[in-house]
């Protein structure tokens, strides 16, 4: 059986730093997953835009974002990715009505994080269902809730 990739989205980061609960099936989940757990370029850039001071940034840096650095296992959008999401706004605009200068920058950065783990076959783990099964009507991928029973 093939290795499975997995990406963890921004909310699987929020909630388990939130939530006692949450914290522990994440970290049973990454456990589970780590021989093919990756992160999104986007997903650093939200959760380092989400510290608010610098001691926080630092144990960003260290805990969380520079093990992933060090495997060299971070998914960065390539230029097909960018490409893409100018296809998904139009193509959404045109079935929806989406307009994009009101897109909220969530929502384009869950396109690329999208196209970023279709082009590398990983499987994004999200609880952000909506959007990401908009997101699928146009350009497939495979996303599942958190955190998928890997037994």
């Amino acid at each position: 059986m093939a290795l499975r990739k997995f990406v963890l989205d921004t909310n699987c980061f929020i909630d388990a730093a939130r939530d006692p609960t949450v914290r522990a099936a994440f970290a049973r989940f990454c456990e589970a997953a780590a021989p093919g757990l990756y992160l999104s370029a986007v997903v650093a850039a939200e959760l380092r835009a989400g510290e608010p001071d610098a001691r926080g940034r630092r144990r960003l840096e260290t805990q969380v974002l520079e093990p992933y650095r060090r495997r060299g296992r971070i998914l960065t959008p390539s230029t097909r990715s960018w490409e893409a999401l100018g296809d998904v706004l139009s193509t959404l605009g045109e079935r929806e009505g989406l307009q994009p200068h009101q897109t909220p920058r969530s929502f384009v950065f869950d396109i690329l994080i999208a196209q970023s783990c279709r082009e590398a076959g990983a499987v994004l783990v999200s609880r952000n269902d909506r959007d990401l099964t908009r997101i699928a009507k146009v350009t497939p991928f495979e996303f599942e809730a958190p955190f998928p029973d890997l037994g």
